[in-house]
């Protein structure tokens, strides 16, 4: 299932990571729908804002199906038939739809048939392990495995204002299925855009972790597919939904498990965290990426004080997880995080539960 994601792009910078090509093979970038209703995010829950990509075609009517739209849209579908005036009043819970009974649901099989298919943008989503023999549960951040480039290989991409774009933009999101609604509320009013994102059974590699996963679309051809209800049938759109292998993760602490906790902490590998030991693995690229500032503090205009003794790039991050290890991407985060509590007043600081 999927429960919890992050999503904390500025929206510039959100916007760059979304570049496509469109049907005439031109670089665009997509434009945003209502775009004040975004709010960034480490810790977003059902319920909450999150950026979806949809077709053009949707909102206008002679628009060329390959062109692309982001609209902040509610997570938890809100079908167009119901009928109260309280959209928290509806019986049942929409925030995921399973793969195997998406056609057997009125709630999803009829938007899906209007060909009202979008694709959730995230930084990655969490997900909750059951341990063995307690009622605890730890939780993990799980993401795409991300490259290093030229454009922000070097460890200090993020020493100038100037370069941290290039660090952001580098960022693989994770690009996944999910079908949209538009609920008129009975006595009038604006229309509700909402959101539930297709399940799946796990990977190999997540199984250990939970028995199901987001439909991950990977790579812009799928990404195309899904979205273009114009020039691609329901039936062929749904072979894109089955599990994928290309992904990471790593542990993270329990700061996650309050949503009203929205500090970088939740991203934070757990080992980082709770030993404040060095990262060494897995989740160094993410971590890199993360060495910009908070949402929170934007403010392109001021330069970044440089650091030195930076961790460097190594291979294997989960070595206390009780899962095998699993090779990934992220670096500069237990630094970054210390910055940022400098920086911070004590009241604001996020409690651990």
């Amino acid at each position: 299932m999927c429960g919890r994601t992050s999503c904390h792009l500025p929206r510039d910078v959100l916007t760059r990571a979304c570049a496509y090509q469109d049907r005439r093979g031109q670089q665009r970038l997509p434009e945003w729908r209502d775009p004040d209703k975004y709010c960034p995010s480490y810790n977003k829950s059902p319920q909450s804002n999150s950026p979806v990509l949809l077709s053009r075609l949707h909102f206008e009517k002679d628009a060329d199906s390959s062109e692309r739209i982001i609209a902040p849209m509610r997570w938890g579908l809100v079908p167009s038939w119901f009928k109260e005036s309280d959209p928290s009043k509806l019986q049942f819970n929409t925030t995921n739809c399973r793969s195997d009974t998406v056609m057997e649901k009125r709630s999803f099989k009829v938007p899906l048939g209007k060909g009202r298919r979008c694709v959730v943008l995230a930084d990655g989503f969490y997900e909750w392990q059951r341990c063995q023999g307690t009622n605890q549960r730890q939780p993990y951040f799980i993401y795409f495995p991300q490259i290093k480039t030229e454009k922000s290989g070097s460890i200090g991409a993020a020493d100038s204002p100037e370069n941290w774009e290039k660090v952001w933009d580098n960022w693989r999101l994770l690009t996944m299925a999910g079908i949209f609604d538009c609920w008129e509320p009975p006595e009038g009013g604006d229309v509700l855009y909402s959101y539930t994102i297709i399940t799946v059974d796990s990977c190999k590699g997540l199984s250990d972790i939970h028995h199901r996963m987001p439909a991950i679309l990977d790579g812009e051809e799928a990404v195309s597919k899904w979205l273009d209800f114009g020039e691609v049938s329901t039936q062929e759109a749904l072979k894109l939904i089955h599990p994928t292998e290309n992904i990471t993760f790593h542990a993270v602490s329990s700061v996650v498990n309050n949503s009203r906790n929205n500090t970088p902490e939740c991203l934070a590998p757990v080992d980082l965290v709770v030993k404040k030991l060095r990262a060494s693995g897995s989740s160094q690229r993410m971590l890199q990426w993360l060495a910009t500032k908070s949402p929170k503090k934007e403010d392109s205009k001021t330069p970044q004080k440089e650091e030195s003794d930076v961790p460097q790039w190594s291979s294997q991050f989960l070595q206390k997880s009780p899962l095998p290890t699993k090779r990934g991407t992220a670096g500069l985060l237990e630094q970054w995080l210390k910055r940022e509590k400098e920086e911070e007043p004590v009241a604001k600081r996020p409690y651990s539960q």
